[in-house]
Order: structure tokens, then sequence, then C-alpha cells
């Protein structure tokens, strides 16, 4: 089976985003690429993430041509591959529908550094994409160019996309900017968020340059 260890990954993954709260349902979906292959494997489409097993994973290549297996890839493949042709090194690619980055782009607001962990994103707020259709290439293109340098972009009236170096790391990304879209909203509540400055989210994106443990660790 192709890229097996990638697919039982994406099944683990799949639950832990689910049991997170970050993928309602049989939304959002998850990928790994391979770059050496060109190889992209990717959770099927409208499928529950407790019902997914490493063979129902698509293998895929950049084109989105099948390769192995038998379930439809999901809608959102064109996201997938245009983060991996435009950010080289991307290995990880998620797309959740998290319930408050999900609503601050229903109320048209990007996420803003309210707290330094927004540095883990490698920018100093996360921008809104304007709303397109869901699974269109037209959506792809969009998210991508607005998204820039950083690892993250809102989807207006949608959810987010996030990418990393392994699975590992989207997934963590996914989790702190849902923490940090919360913190957003609930100051937004109370009165007017306090946001860092450009210089004070620019050291904290170098501190998380060497923050956890080495990789070779």
């Amino acid at each position: 089976m192709l890229m097996q260890a990638e697919r039982e990954q994406l099944v683990e993954y799949g639950k832990k985003l689910s049991r997170a709260g970050l993928c309602p349902g049989t939304s959002g979906n998850l990928s790994i690429c391979d770059p050496g292959s060109g190889l992209m494997a990717i959770t099927p489409s409208g499928m529950d993430y407790f019902a997914t097993m490493p063979e129902d994973i698509v293998v895929t290549d950049l084109d989105a041509h099948v390769v192995e297996g038998n379930r439809k890839p999901s809608s959102e493949w064109a996201l997938h591959t245009a983060f991996y042709r435009r950010k080289s090194e991307a290995r990880a690619v998620i797309h959740t529908h998290s319930v408050y980055c999900t609503t601050l782009g229903i109320a048209g607001e990007p996420i803003r550094a309210v707290h330094f962990v927004i540095g883990a994103a490698n920018a100093r707020e996360i921008p809104l994409a304007p709303y397109v259709t869901f699974g269109t290439e037209e959506l792809a293109e969009t998210a991508v160019r607005a998204c820039g340098d950083g690892n993250a972009v809102l989807l207006a009236n949608h959810g987010i996309v996030v990418c990393g170096g392994s699975l590992e790391d989207a997934f963590s990304l996914a989790v702190n900017l849902e923490y940090v879209a919360e913190l957003q909203y609930r100051a937004m509540c109370i009165g007017s968020p306090s946001v860092l400055g450009r210089e004070q989210v620019d050291a904290a994106i170098r501190r998380f340059g060497s923050y956890g443990q080495p990789k070779d660790a």
C-alpha cells in the first residue's frame, strides 16, 4: 500500500481533530505530501473520521489523479495541492471548520495578534480570504494568494487552512490558532482587544524558530 505510514497518521489525526472539536461531523480535511514522489495522501470525501481506515485514504498526484485508493478524495483536493505547489516547505495541510476561526471569518475579521502564539504561524496576523464556493480551484487560488508568506489563512464564511512541515506541526498550529481566535472573540465581546505590535510579534516569530525539542531528538 502506497504511503502506508502517512495513511495511518492521517487516520489518527483525523480522529484527533474531531475529538478537539475542530472538524464537526465529516467537515474538514487533511493531507500529507511526499515531495520525493510528488504524491499526496488525502482524506476521503464525506467520511466519518472514526469510520475511516488507512485503506480509505486516497493517494493522488498533485493534479488530483488517483494513484491508489477506491474512495473519492476530499472535495478540497485543489486547496491542498495549491499549498504544496506554492509552499515548498509544506509537508502537511489541514483545513478545519473550527468554531472560533469560522466565527471570525463570518464577522469579516482576520485573526489578530492578541496573543503571542500567533507567531507560530510565521505571521503578524492571519489574513482573511474572500468567500468563494467550496471545493473549487478558484477557492484554492484565492486562499493561497491571501495566505502570503505565513502558514495559515482564514476563509470567509467557511473555516481555516493551515500548513506545516509535518502533520503534527499543522495540527498544533490549527489548535493554537483556534485558541487565539477564541481569545479575540471573547475580548471583542467585552471591549476592544489589545493587539501586539509589529516588533512584539516579530520577536515571538523568532522565538518560535527555536521552540520545542530538536527534530532529531
